[in-house]
Formats: C-alpha cells, structure tokens, sequence
C-alpha cells in the first residue's frame, strides 16, 4: 500500500509557495504521492485564497522526481472533459510519467457552482460525469475519439503526443460507496476515492472488511495489469500512532493500495511539520 497526501489548495494563510515547498518536502519525506484538492473557490473561510492545482502540480513535477502527483477530486461536471485531458496529459510529460486524476460529480458545497452559474441539480451532474468519463479516459489514452452526446461532443480527435503512461493516465472515480453508480462508474476507470455518508458529521473509517467488499465488487485490474486502485483515508492522522499503524496494516491487508493522510489549511508551519514527519509504515 502506498501512502499520499491530500493538501488543501487554499485557506487564508497558504500561499501558493507554500503548496510547491509541501509538495518538494513530500519527496524528500518518503510520500508516495501528492494529490491537491481542486475548487474554484476553496470551502473554508470567506473568500480565501485559492488556488489552481494544476498549475502547483506542474511546478512540483518540475522539482520532483519520483512522487506521483493529482487531484482528489476534480468535480468533472464544471469541467471541458478534452480540456482537462489536455491539462493531464501535459502534467503527464512533465512528470515523466506521474499524473493521474481523480473525477467526481463535485462537492454540494462547492460555492464555485452557483457562483458562476454552473449547474447544482445532482441528477444532471451525475449524467455529465457518465457522459464526460467515457471522453477523458477516451483521451488520456491517445485514442481517437468520437463521441456525440447531451452535453460532449468530439469529432474523431486524438490529443497528441500520447501519455507517457500506457495504456492511459491513471483515472479515479471519487464518491460515496452508498451511490452504485460510483462503483459503475469506477469499474470504467482505474481506481476509486470512495467515502462514506454518516448521520452526523464526525469522520467514519473504512474497516477492513469494508475495504475487502470494495475490492471484490471492482476490477482485479486496471487498463495497465496493475491492481485496481482502491484509495482509502482522507483524514489527519490520530494522535495514537501505534493504533494508526496496525490500522493501517489491516487495511493494506484488505487490499487498499493507497492511503490518503490529509493536511489541511491551516497555519504553514503546522503543514510543514505535518508533511515533514513522513507516512506510517
């Protein structure tokens, strides 16, 4: 199992030095991967800074060499899916190798929707990522795509050059495990981001046997032969990290193959040391 970091890409005291120095340090610490969060408008505070993730990514690929680098999650409704392809692609080269993206329907409270007239019916939202995965995996894999739908067309076009990584750029599907169509839709990707919905708002762990059903409901494999990517956490580490580690060892047993270990916006320095102390192995 490997082990990434999920970065706030806003708040009111991080600047965009400070996510290319988190994402340097996030090497250098021995993290497998950074993934940022992607809104236009960042859900915490009035107004706060905000900013673009791919642009960050390409910076940190630029200084970096072996961390893979992505987004949990960008909501694909808000997006041109060719257009975020081509941004993924570009990443791709850049990194030699180490993009990937994961799509999801978009935050509810995502304030970059309404703000700038952007469709909040869940129900259209959910047939544009049904209609736009099928043209961003079409794309990230160099074929040549026609594609005539409600909402995407593409006209017998390939982006070119084609990915680095073949058969395609990674995709992830993010989304809760209580919506079947966020496995149906995963199935048709490379990996899932799921969460799970509770009746209150206190954070709820996968468990082990969770993880387990998730992995026998999707793929043995993604489009490349490597195990379907099943990508669990989210959330800060516990302050008991003995406990921390043998849960994580059961969860890795299961078959997980990525722990996410969130670092939210806060004050830099916290970030620093949060991102500094290394994953759990």
């Amino acid at each position: 199992m490997r082990h990434g970091l999920e970065i706030c890409c806003g708040g009111a005291a991080v600047t965009v030095a400070d996510l290319v120095m988190l994402g340097e340090l996030a090497e250098r610490a021995g993290w497998d991967g950074v993934f940022l969060e992607d809104y236009l408008v960042h859900h915490a505070g009035d107004e706060p800074p905000t900013w673009d993730p791919w642009l960050v990514l390409a910076v940190v690929a630029a200084r970096t060499e072996r961390v893979r680098l992505g987004t949990t999650v960008t909501a694909l409704p808000r997006r041109r899916p060719a257009k975020l392809a081509r941004e993924v692609l570009t990443l791709d080269h850049l990194s030699g190798g180490r993009a990937g993206v994961a799509v999801g329907v978009g935050d509810p409270g995502d304030r970059g929707l309404a703000a700038f007239g952007e469709t909040t019916d869940l129900r259209t939202r959910a047939a544009m990522l049904d209609e736009g995965l099928d043209l961003l995996v079409g794309l990230l894999g160099g074929e040549r795509v026609t594609h005539r739908g409600t909402h995407y067309r593409a006209e017998g076009v390939a982006l070119r050059p084609a990915p680095v990584q073949s058969p395609r750029v990674p995709v992830w599907v993010g989304g809760s495990t209580q919506a079947r169509a966020v496995l149906r839709r995963a199935a048709r990707a490379d990996g899932i981001v799921p969460y799970k919905l509770t009746d209150t708002d206190d954070w709820s762990d996968f468990t082990p046997d969770e993880v387990a059903d998730l992995v026998a409901a999707l793929p043995a494999t993604r489009a490349d032969g490597q195990p379907f990517d099943v990508v669990v956490g989210g959330r800060r580490r516990r302050d008991d990290e003995r406990a921390e580690r043998a849960y994580l060892a059961e969860l890795a047993g299961a078959g997980a193959t990525w722990w996410l270990e969130y670092v939210p916006a806060g004050d830099p320095a916290a970030m620093r040391a949060a991102v500094a102390r290394g994953p759990l192995r």
